[in-house]
């Protein structure tokens, strides 16, 4: 999966609306620029064993920061994120 890591790093992207979900889901307030950034980091520090292909999508877990992302798998587009309950 390292590999893939580093693909979705590479190629990852956002559409208008998911800017929206993600400060919706995570209750936050950030700018464009916050949350590419913000994800960028949670996909860096997510481990490799932690990047899991179902279906059409890719699912990021994060534990350290409790958020798990889903990626498209053929566009590379975020799609959503949650947060983890403990």
């Amino acid at each position: 999966m390292k590999a893939i890591k580093k693909e979705i790093l590479e190629k990852h992207g956002y559409t208008e609306l998911v800017y929206e979900r993600i400060n919706k889901k995570l209750g936050t307030h950030f700018s464009k620029k916050e949350i590419a950034s913000f994800m960028k980091q949670i996909i860096t520090e997510a481990e490799a064993t932690c990047f899991k292909k179902i279906g059409k999508n890719f699912y990021i877990t994060n534990k350290q920061q409790g958020i798990k992302i889903t990626v498209n798998s053929t566009t590379f587009r975020i799609i959503t994120v949650n947060q983890l309950i403990s």
